[in-house]
């Protein structure tokens, strides 16, 4: 025999081979005398990553340069084959007889042992390529030395194949511009040119999986298809990947073995392993969810535990095969699959612990029977809804679980709909909006409202529940036609349901709130009382539904001007707190709305407090992150404010703005309202100029994302004008809301409130601008109107009788002022009490002018 000499067979170098990092990963390993174990991670696929390639590459390098004057190849599979190449190697190199494999390998691993007086000086490679089971190496592990370096490809992950002398090389996916790269040149071996966008795109649709990729380019040269019709073909559900990929006797460099059948060993030994028989069915539901990260509690949920009972495969002796799998057992089965390299399990990370490539969920979905097939999707939306946690503190854990749904939806467009919609859909885009994303969630109801109405009917209950949630989302959205939705939504609620169905009432209660937002906050008020009264009788009084009614009563009634008739919050906050627990968020909500109707009572001090007390329950309930504790402590800065502390208000709005940008985006209306009552507070701290500067900047993000027409940006315009003219561009402020006011005219209608604010500042800044008769008659043209839509013991109107007074005085007429002014103060009195900020404005005015009209003594006596 001469030297150097060569045992087995290097598979051939593959076509338009790319070399990687992991090949000099293996060269480090080696360089320190280890044995390189190269194995293949989830992330980067479990069969079909190239291990064995970069195996015969580095053994292919070794042999040309003279490192190895003996090279050995095992294909080891099985313990035997392992056996079997070790005996073929002592029968070439030794004179030692194969006819007994057992004696001729240990004799071969001796001659390798350097400590062994019969040691070979010789160097050597050796490659056993495809271990199956760290069980098969057990006593057959080639010694560490000086001279010998080995190569070990696998599947498995195990703590065996690692340890002293072993170092681990986990090989990945190609990267995204190897990917590219391979099949850019793959083609163009056959004349073939496509475009590189295309080409990215066909590698991020195989995961950038070698074999995958490799199998992929041979189709398309075989079946003359461009990059972009194939990608559609396999996007299309009805296509399976075994018919987009090349038959087994087309296979490009000498593979035996097809993508989708490339994991099948590997499913088949995991079933095997304890907890037996669960490894495939779990894997089914992994399938189903979403590649880039599953939750952890979803794979162990009760409805994911009941299917692997239904569907184990089988159960090792001594088990009971009709036991019910606990949530252990499913967790033992995902190190299972982690260890055969079939999914990435990182348990550090619940949110997302389990990867799995794409293409093995598509192998393992496309066999199931189609019945079988719609039952898992079922399940899998079970799980995810009983994950699904009642109050999202958690937003890394909702973002997941959405993620995860419209993985599930695209998998199963039709079974979430058979026999009905299933409650998960509707979860996920009350989600979205929850987590402040509005317009996302609108636009997730209009299709969910279409595609129920195509799959049910229109007049199915789930149609109208998903049109429900479309025209809440849009509301909450900004859209302005919300009225329109309801009450063509009650009509056909009351026809298909009946006037006492929960959905019914729920349209009722909605269109109360949009007859409020259009102004009428009176009529919303007398829609909720009727509301009321039928919750009561069909739910109960202590229904949630029931408890919600009244709280929306409440706040209506305070919007109508009852600020102190909003105090009802304080009794259903008892009831809230007796029902529901301190913790539920509606209680929280009842406690929110109760400190702000203090605050519009008069009580600005005790607004402050309530916020102050309640905010230490939303971050524990809640978590810091979750809007609702945002909003907590976007009130409490505003009734900082409003109870004398405008610096205050400034400070903690400037500190709340940087968590809305980062947890909500700095698109979403929440953190546009921030930045709006930042810019506010800062002119109110005496910082004018900083106001306008600050709604100056706000203004365009509004037009940009709100659009011109909604109220927000109207009141957006409106503040600018204002807070210009406190910075001291005071003639323009009038022009600036007389062009504001036909807008809101046309969009809120001529009675809404902040159409009369707007003729009320308008009057307000021509007096300002030098015109007092002016300002007096715009007050008394609004009067009027403001008695007529507001009421007469309205804030609202109880302060345009103040300033018509003081402008009537500044006009020149001090002793109408003065009548006037003594007029309202018996009325602010009554309705606002001696304490309330406005009633000692009136105070304060009413001196004024009584000394401004020759009554000098009736002034001091008023200051007194």
């Amino acid at each position: 025999m001469s030297w150097p000499h060569q045992v087995g067979v290097i598979p051939r170098r593959a076509d338009c081979f790319q070399h990687r990092h992991a090949v000099d990963q293996v060269g480090a390993a080696l360089a320190d005398g280890n044995t390189a174990v190269l194995v293949g991670q989830v992330l980067a696929g479990a069969g079909g990553v190239g291990k064995t390639q970069l195996a015969a590459d580095y053994a292919r390098r070794a042999w040309h340069s003279g490192t190895a004057d003996l090279l050995i190849w095992i294909t080891a599979s099985t313990r035997t084959a392992i056996m079997s190449g070790y005996a073929q190697a002592a029968a070439e190199v030794l004179p030692v007889s194969p006819e007994n494999p057992e004696d001729a390998a240990r004799a071969f691993l001796a001659w390798l042992e350097p400590r062994a007086a019969t040691a070979t000086s010789r160097r050597w490679l050796i490659v056993l390529d495809d271990v199956s089971s760290p069980a098969d190496l057990s006593g057959l592990w080639p010694p560490a030395g000086p001279h010998g370096a080995t190569v070990v490809t696998t599947r498995r992950r195990d703590a065996a194949l690692s340890g002293p002398g072993r170092r681990q090389v986990p090989v990945g996916m190609f990267t995204h511009g190897e990917a590219a790269s391979y099949l850019r040149a793959a083609l163009a071996e056959r004349g073939r040119h496509e475009p590189e966008q295309q080409l990215a795109y066909l590698a991020a649709d195989l995961g950038h999986l070698p074999l995958a990729l490799s199998q992929a380019a041979a189709y398309l040269i075989d079946a003359e298809l461009d990059c972009a019709t194939y990608r559609r073909s396999l996007a299309d559900h009805a296509r399976r990947l075994a018919d987009l990929l090349p038959d087994t006797d087309a296979l490009p460099d000498d593979q035996t073995t097809s993508t989708a059948a490339a994991w099948s060993l590997s499913i088949d030994r995991a079933d095997q392993l304890r907890p037996a028989g669960l490894a495939r069915p779990l894997l089914e539901v992994a399938a189903m969810l979403d590649p880039n990260g599953i939750p952890a509690p979803v794979l162990t949920s009760p409805p994911v535990l009941a299917y692997l009972a239904a569907h184990r495969t089988h159960s090792t002796p001594g088990n009971d095969p009709a036991a019910p799998i606990t949530a252990d057992q499913a967790y033992d089965t995902l190190r299972v699959l982690h260890r055969l390299s079939l999914i990435d399990h990182t348990p550090g990370t619940p949110q997302q612990a389990v990867h799995v490539h794409q293409l093995i969920q598509r192998a393992v979905r496309e066999p199931l029977p189609t019945d079988r097939y719609d039952r898992l999707a079922r399940t899998v939306a079970d799980a995810l809804t009983a994950t699904w946690p009642d109050v999202e503190r958690d937003t890394g854990l909702a973002r997941a679980l959405r993620a995860n749904t419209a993985a599930l939806t695209r998998h199963a467009p039709e079974a979430l709909y058979q026999p009905e919609a299933h409650p998960l859909l509707y979860r996920t885009g009350a989600s979205l909006g929850e987590a402040g994303q509005v317009t996302v969630a609108a636009a997730y109801f209009c299709h969910l409202a279409d595609t129920a109405h195509t799959r049910l009917g229109p007049d199915h209950p789930n149609t109208l529940a998903a049109r429900y949630n479309l025209a809440y989302w849009r509301r909450r959205a900004g859209n302005t036609d919300g009225a329109a939705d309801f009450e063509q939504l009650l009509e056909d609620t009351l026809r298909v349901l009946g006037p006492d169905h929960p959905n019914t009432l729920a349209a009722r209660s909605n269109l109360a709130h949009w007859q409020g937002q259009a102004g009428d906050a009176a009529a919303a008020a007398a829609s909720l009382v009727e509301l009321l009264e039928d919750r009561l009788r069909v739910l109960g009084p202590d229904h949630p539904y029931t408890l919600t009614a009244r709280h929306n009563l409440a706040y209506w009634r305070g919007r109508a001007g009852d600020a102190v008739g909003a105090a009802d919050f304080e009794e259903l906050l008892a009831d809230m707190l007796r029902v529901l627990g301190p913790d539920h968020p509606d209680t929280l909500t009842a406690r929110s709305s109760l400190a702000r109707w203090r605050g519009e009572a008069g009580d600005a001090d005790g607004a402050a407090a309530d916020f102050e007390h309640l905010l230490p329950d939303r971050l524990r309930v809640s978590g810091a992150d979750h809007p609702d504790t945002l909003t907590t402590r976007h009130d409490l800065a505003y009734w900082r404010g409003r109870a004398g502390d405008p610096a205050g208000a400034a400070a903690s709005f400037e500190q709340l703005l940087p968590d809305r940008l980062r947890v909500l985006g700095p698109d979403h209306p929440d953190t546009l309202t921030t930045r709006h009552d930042l810019a506010y507070w800062r002119g109110r701290a005496g910082d004018p100029a900083g106001a306008a500067a600050g709604f100056e900047q706000l203004l365009p993000d509004r037009l940009r994302v709100l659009g011109p027409n909604h109220p927000d940006t109207l009141t957006t315009r409106h503040s600018l004008g204002r807070w210009r003219g406190e910075a001291g561009e005071v003639d323009g402020v009038a022009a600036s809301l007389a062009d504001l006011l036909p807008d809101r005219v046309r969009v809120l209608g001529a009675d809404h409130p902040d159409t009369l604010t707007t003729r009320h500042d308008l009057a307000h800044w021509r007096g300002r601008a030098g015109d007092p008769a002016g300002a007096a008659a715009g007050f008394e043209q609004l009067l009027p109107d403001r008695l007529r839509v507001l009421g007469p013991n309205h804030p609202d109107t109880l302060t345009t009788r103040h300033d018509l007074a003081h402008w009537r005085g500044r006009a020149g007429d001090p002793a109408g002022a003065a009548a006037a002014l003594a007029e309202l103060l018996a009325d602010r009195l009554r309705v606002l009490g001696s304490d309330h900020p406005h009633t000692l404005t009136t105070r304060r005015s009413l001196a004024h002018w009584r000394g401004e009209a020759g009554d000098p003594a009736g002034a001091a006596t008023a200051f007194e």
